[in-house]
């Protein structure tokens, strides 16, 4: 077990299983915490997902954590995510170990043995419990997975080394929320059981004092007190964690608003930093939809193809679903095309990966839309950078890129940046392709959509039309924004007492 200084105290947010909004109520709670003047700091031991960012010191961690270091307002480091799972196929993943590749390994092979990992995660959560005054952990999917408790490192060995106190996070949307939270505390171990101080119903629908009954009853039947019932909440910009939001629309059956700009967004098999396109999705004045399945591009002016974890697997994936004739098709209409990263080498006349990087060694043709071709190499390129779209109007961009491709720009070939700082420093360089109509637009760039004036300038291009909207939500004040909502339904004082720390009503 970790020795915490004195007044260094930890609080686990655990969930009865995936994707009951864990990730969010951590983030709620590094804002409310560090609101409250207490030097707060994320950590989640292991997280699976394709949906990651870049440390102001280059290393590689998961969005989540990078917002919960936000809302905390410090810096993300590759402790608050020692281990990262990228999954490549639907049995593999590479793995991130401290902010670097480490290897690739099967699922099988992972929990083998998760003594390396493991050792690495506590090493890290002894830094930061060596830093911080309070740490707000996040546990992952279900902390009661019993087949896989023994090799589980994430959950409640993780609270157990950091002497917290867990706050069991349960969806009452999905339904069933009794058995979910009962059935949770009744199959872990007593000693783990005895951890959990609390528990958070969370994504409510309807009148609230309809469910005081139902507080009591789980309170009687767990003899764990509800800390709060908060309700779905909305017109916040929160990068999710590992899946497109449940809000999202997904090969709806009807086309876009025609008051709005259509925007289609190809869902590949192996999608990697979707929270790209979040901008894009919280603009009033734009239709976003993710589809799987090809279908008439009438109705839409841009089509975006985002990053992907296995490029050549999602490409082939692209083609024999028939996306390529529509692609095409949507071309020669004259709309836009944008791809990020993955998306970008698609694009190109071809992408080799001669080492197998990310599956079968061998190379693939690309879409031809732009003259450029990939090669896959073993090194990870990590770096948040920023740009200049054009010397004539010098809009600005900020991002991050994460990508083993090296992109080569046949000459002629118009940048679409560039590249003036890479990790702070000054550098000289350019980024990404533009085809000779400018139509069509490749570029590295994680993050591109989130800087307004760049975003305005891609959806003005696709769209004469297009008018942005009145109030844009900065990142900041959807923070606020979400830790008040959740802070409003919460019992603090419990949740204070939790820690130890006075509850000061403000």
């Amino acid at each position: 077990m970790v020795t915490p200084e004195k007044n260094n105290r930890a609080i686990a947010v655990f969930g009865t299983a995936s994707d009951v909004g864990k990730s969010v109520i951590a983030t709620a709670l590094c804002r409310i915490f560090r609101d409250a003047g207490i030097d707060v700091a994320p950590y989640k031991a292991q997280n699976m997902s394709n949906n990651s960012g870049v440390t102001p010191d280059g290393f590689e961690i998961g969005r989540a954590q990078i917002a919960q270091a936000e809302a905390a307002r410090v810096v993300p480091t590759a402790d608050m995510n020692p281990v990262l799972l990228k999954p490549n196929s639907d049995t593999g993943a590479q793995v991130v170990l401290q902010g670097k590749v480490c290897s690739t390994e099967t699922a099988k092979g992972y929990f083998r043995d998760t003594s390396l990992w493991a050792a690495a995660a506590k090493e890290s959560l002894e830094r930061l419990m060596g830093r911080h005054e309070l740490l707000v952990i996040e546990g992952a999917g279900s902390c009661a997975e019993m087949n896989l408790y023994d090799r589980d490192f994430v959950n409640f060995r993780t609270a157990r080394d950091a002497g917290a106190s867990v706050v069991l996070v349960a969806d009452i949307d999905r339904g069933g929320v009794f058995a979910q939270v009962a059935g949770t505390l009744a199959v872990i171990p007593p000693e783990d059981r005895a951890l959990v101080k609390g528990v958070i119903v969370n994504r409510f629908r309807g009148d609230i004092e309809l469910f005081r009954d139902g507080v009591r009853m789980l309170e009687e039947m767990t003899g764990v007190p509800v800390l709060g019932v908060v309700p779905f909440f909305r017109g916040f910009s929160i990068d999710a964690e590992d899946a497109v939001p449940l809000a999202s629309k997904v090969d709806p059956a009807g086309l876009p608003d025609q008051g709005k700009t259509g925007v289609a967004v190809l869902y590949f098999p192996h999608i990697s930093n979707f929270t790209d396109l979040t901008p894009l999705e919280e603009d009033s004045a734009v239709e976003l939809h993710y589809l799987h399945y090809p279908r008439s591009l009438e109705g839409y002016s841009m089509l975006v193809l985002p990053g992907s974890k296995n490029v050549r697997g999602d490409l082939a994936w692209l083609r024999s679903l028939g996306w390529e004739e529509r692609i095409r098709e949507f071309r020669e209409r004259g709309g836009l095309i944008a791809g990020v990263c993955g998306g970008f080498q698609m694009l190109g006349r071809s992408i080799a990966d001669p080492s197998g990087v990310e599956g079968e060694p061998g190379a693939s043709a690309g879409l031809g839309l732009l003259d450029c071709e990939t090669v896959l190499e073993n090194e990870k390129f990590l770096c948040n950078a920023s740009g200049i779209l054009d010397d004539a109007d010098g809009v600005k961009s900020r991002g991050y890129e994460i990508h083993m491709g090296r992109t080569t720009r046949s000459q002629g070939i118009k940048p679409f940046m560039r590249v003036v700082s890479r990790n702070g420093e000054s550098v000289c360089d350019n980024d990404g392709a533009v085809s000779t109509d400018g139509n069509v637009i490749g570029t590295y760039f994680h993050g591109i959509f989130d800087e307004p004036q760049v975003r305005h300038r891609f959806l003005s291009l696709a769209d004469p039309g297009y008018r942005p909207s009145r109030h844009e939500h900065g990142i900041e004040e959807s923070y606020d924004r979400l830790a008040n909502h959740v802070a409003g339904y919460l019992d603090l004082e419990k949740l204070y007492a939790m820690i130890d720390k006075p509850y000061l009503k403000r």
